[in-house]
């Protein structure tokens, strides 16, 4: 493992495997009546997000909280920032509290990078999503739940996505969920397929490692996973489709489309959901869908990246203090 986590490009087979394997260990112990670790005790890891956020906010928290380290929420509105404080004296600020990691959110894309090496800080960066460039976690989360629904829990453990036909659909052109899944799932051995309106397509995405459709109807069929992207209206300054409905009638997954793909095939979806446009409601709520899942693995997989960054040893489930130890721990 590299000390940073900034984009899913940088992480080789093995290191998402180990990220992987880990995270089943911390999901093991999150079935625990007590789920707090003593892993990180006396390290402070600070949340900087300039942007808002729900899940990601949330899931970090959780994850920092149940290893036992102490937490400091850094939101962009309400602080210095609003008064033009730059991203280098926020960071030296931090510095000055010694901090020991930073999970960063910026709108700005490669923030992120720019704080791991600028010499500004002396802490462990990850990259929690930057403007429409990375989002490292979301990936490690989303191939988290495809490796327990189509390989198996048990029989995952030191496997990759091998052969598995993942398609991405939707405003790809918006979407940094996109992006690093496509670099994730490519090394972790996956046939990624992106399906979009030409007009939601990145320049240069013909370079990516993936194949690219703009039929949706054709790709269910050989899909064992399906993920559905969120339109990004707030980042767009023109028209990229017709209308709501239109994107809707050949981009969205409706019953009848969830029925095309294979029985076992699975739908995703990183969140927030509009009802009824990418995704309709019985699709959103079915037994197929994952993304109430996603959420819950999202604790595990930062618990893991968190570890494996700011503790460094493999970690055991079986190794960790029993719970009545743990109550102790935990005063």
């Amino acid at each position: 493992m590299q000390r940073h986590l900034i984009s899913a490009a940088d992480l080789t087979r093995d290191d998402a495997v180990l990220i992987l394997d880990t995270a089943e260990e911390m999901a093991r112990v999150a079935d625990r009546p007590i789920k707090k670790l003593p892993t990180l005790r006396g390290r402070t890891v600070v949340n900087l997000f300039f942007e808002d956020s729900t899940r990601t906010r949330i899931s970090f928290e959780a994850a920092e909280k149940r290893l036992s380290a102490d937490v400091i929420n850094f939101s962009a509105k309400g602080s210095s920032v609003s008064k033009g404080e730059s991203l280098k004296d926020t960071a030296q600020t931090l510095e000055a509290m010694g901090v020991d990691a930073v999970v960063i959110r910026h709108g700005a894309s490669g923030a992120p990078y720019r704080l791991a090496n600028s010499g500004w800080i002396d802490a462990a960066v990850i990259n929690a999503g930057d403007g429409t460039h990375q989002h490292p976690t979301q990936a490690l989360l989303d191939a988290f739940t495809m490796r327990r629904r189509l390989v198996g829990r048990d029989a995952g453990i030191g496997r990759d996505l091998a052969g598995k036909r993942i398609t991405i659909v939707g405003d790809v052109l918006h979407s940094r969920v996109a992006r690093s899944n496509v670099d994730l799932l490519h090394t972790l051995g996956a046939d990624v397929t992106l399906v979009a309106p030409p007009t939601l397509l990145p320049v240069g995405v013909g370079s990516w490692p993936c194949e690219v459709s703009f039929d949706l109807d054709s790709t269910l069929p050989k899909s064992d996973a399906v993920m559905m992207l969120r339109v990004q209206r707030e980042r767009m300054n023109a028209a990229f489709f017709p209308t709501e409905r239109e994107y809707s009638r050949r981009y969205g997954l409706d019953a009848d489309r969830m029925a095309k793909m294979p029985e076992h095939a699975i739908v995703m979806h990183p969140g927030p959901m509009v009802r009824g446009m990418e995704i309709t409601a019985e699709v959103a709520d079915s037994e197929r869908c994952t993304a109430v899942e996603q959420v819950a693995n999202g604790v595990s997989i930062r618990m893991a990246v968190l570890y494996l960054l700011l503790g460094g040893a493999v970690f055991d489930s079986k190794t960790v203090p029993a719970v009545t130890d743990a109550r102790t721990e935990e005063k």
